[in-house]
Parts: structure tokens; sequence; C-alpha cells
């Protein structure tokens, strides 16, 4: 039987030498994807609310999407493989002619900048979630690291 996806959010956004950790969470289990520089600007802009001078590649397809009338549903982690973790998109468009819905495969940060940017929520696959190294330890550590140098 299959376990029930997990929804999770953003415990972090911790800078590294090749780009950043993003620490993503539910309940008591953390998990890392390590994301390049600049999708983690990307994402910190969203995070913190700002709006660049000019659209960045995320903020172009969310108007595009706006103006097809296509909404993000949601975001699924479907997999991990080979040290690397996959993700759809899940959009919905309704007019007219009727309501569709697409799955798009993407990067997770990608993922999460645009789940951010709408508010869509983000899911695991209850079984990737399962399988999943909890990084909790690792993230209190960074934490309390930041805490006692002044962070």
């Amino acid at each position: 039987m299959n376990a029930p996806p997990v929804q999770i959010q953003i415990k972090a956004l911790i800078p590294t030498p090749g780009g950043a950790a993003l620490f993503l969470g539910a309940d008591s289990k953390v998990m890392c994807v390590f994301i390049d520089t600049v999708v983690a600007s990307a994402l910190l802009m969203a995070m913190n609310g700002e709006t660049p001078p000019r659209p960045l590649t995320h903020d172009l397809m969310l108007s595009a999407f706006d103006g097809l009338g296509v909404k993000i549903t949601d975001v699924m982690v479907y997999d991990f493989q080979d040290e690397t973790y996959f993700a759809k998109l899940h959009l919905a468009q309704e007019n007219d002619l009727g309501r569709n819905f697409l799955e798009i495969d993407a990067r997770p940060s990608d993922c999460m900048v645009l789940a951010v940017r709408t508010g869509a929520p983000v899911y695991v696959d209850g079984e990737v979630w399962a399988q999943t190294e909890d990084m909790s330890e690792m993230f209190e550590k960074l934490q309390s690291d930041g805490d006692e140098s002044g962070e």
C-alpha cells in the first residue's frame, strides 16, 4: 500500500560554497536539497516577499501562466535517484472549454520558488519521505552554530 504524501515547509535556506542548502520539513523530520546560487537567490527573494526590478525566469513563467489562466495547484517531490530529487509542478487551467490538468517535470528548487511566489503547497511522495535521510540533527547543529556566531 502506498504511503500518503507528506506536506512540507521550508525550514531554512543556508548558504554553502556552491550554492545553498534548502532544508524542508514536516513534523519531526527534515530533508535537505542542495541548490545552485541563482535559484537560491530567487528563492530568498520570494521568501522575503521581494520583487526584482526586472522579471527573473520564475517571474516570467508566472506571468505566462497568469496570461494563460493557469494556476499552480501544488508541487510533488516524487522520486530520489543518484543523490537527486525529482519534482513535478501540478497545474490547472480553467476556461470556456473546460478544465485541464498538467504535470510538468521540474527541479525541486525551481518548483519551490514558484510555490513560494504563489502560496502553493509542496508535498513529498510518502515512500520517498520514508526513505529520505532525516537531516534534523545537521539542521539543528547549523541553527545553533549560527546562533552562537551572532547571525
